[in-house]
């Protein structure tokens, strides 16, 4: 499918990367959104707990939003999506992954960018409550690569899963992480691995056979991070083979149902390899957008409802009608 042009024009001062992502990650603010919690059991015994908000009248649509990395569904990039489509008769499932709803997960394990068979039970999920026949789902960051990686797997997809949405999509983890990790994102790294490490201590005390502190000591990097713990915990050999593993990129040739990346060309948190260029142009199923600008989750718009997100609604009412515009 032709690649996308973008429409997004954000205002003079949001043009720089670093203030947009910064902006809408500590300053944005979204009011009027009423979650309900549900807590579900998953397959292996630990939990996952949903927020739900719901349109002013019952309604056969759902989103199912998926959130980045030490993120939950209280972020605004959530909210400001749950609140758009609530508004405009579509009911939203906001999921915070394992350990990230303010209660520590049940299990050794915790969450990553391919841990799809999660996604998969919330999908099960919903669709087991007999309401929702038209299911879109939207990843932002890591919940998009994982979101895009689930559609692209090959697996039996339920029907009702009509669309999906990945905003700031790094599409190879690897070249993100080795972007995170460079001197202009010095910053950002920090602050993730301190909440990631932060998170992990308490595993020490209640799985002391699974990670020891000398192996806690040795994490002073992301990529530390994900050999010693995240790699070691998920069933891969090591970072390297997590990243090559759950990279949604090698999938997004076999995606069949209607998705839509959005990936600033700013972002510094993507590397070359997360603009899929070329799979986008030999998949049907696949549209890519790229604005100039957006920083990172930074699609600052009019009336505090971002660029992706009108986006997003555009694409899913577009689909349904079969005549998405480019």
């Amino acid at each position: 499918m032709p690649i996308l042009e973008p429409t997004y024009k954000p205002p003079f001062w949001a043009k720089k990367s670093f203030v947009s992502t910064v902006f809408s990650g500590l300053a944005r603010k979204v009011e009027g959104v009423i979650q309900t919690r549900e807590r579900i059991t998953l397959p292996d015994t630990d939990f996952l707990d949903l927020d739900w908000s719901y349109a002013k009248q019952k309604s056969n649509k759902v989103i199912i939003l998926l959130h980045g990395l030490e993120g939950n569904a209280q972020r605004p990039y959530i909210t400001g999506t749950a609140k758009l489509f609530n508004g405009n008769g579509i009911d939203a499932c906001a999921v915070n992954f394992r350990g990230c709803s303010g209660e520590p997960n049940l299990l050794f394990r915790s969450y990553h960018s391919g841990a799809t068979e999660d996604l998969d039970a919330v999908v099960k999920h919903v669709l087991s409550k007999d309401t929702y026949d038209e299911i879109y789902i939207k990843g932002i960051s890591l919940g998009a690569n994982m979101a895009l990686k689930y559609v692209g797997e090959g697996n039996d997809l339920p029907e009702e899963i009509k669309a999906v949405i990945g905003i700031s999509t790094p599409c190879d983890l690897r070249g993100s992480c080795d972007e995170l990790m460079s001197l202009k994102n010095r910053h950002y790294a920090i602050r993730f691995l301190g909440h990631l490490k932060d998170k992990l201590k308490p595993k020490l005390i209640q799985y002391p056979k699974n990670i020891s502190v000398t192996d806690f000591n040795e994490i002073k990097t992301l990529i530390d991070f994900d050999d010693v713990y995240t790699s070691k915990a998920h069933g891969f050999e090591s970072a390297l083979d997590y990243y090559n593993k759950a990279s949604c990129l090698q999938f997004l040739p076999n995606i069949k149902v209607p998705s839509l990346i959005i990936n600033a060309l700013n972002d510094s948190f993507l590397s070359a390899e997360c603009y899929p260029v070329k799979e986008a142009k030999h998949n049907p199923n696949l549209f890519l957008e790229m604005p100039k600008y957006g920083g990172h989750v930074g699609f600052i718009d009019k009336r505090n409802i971002y660029y992706n997100e009108r986006r997003a609604l555009e694409f899913v009412n577009s689909i349904n009608k079969g005549n998405f515009e480019t």
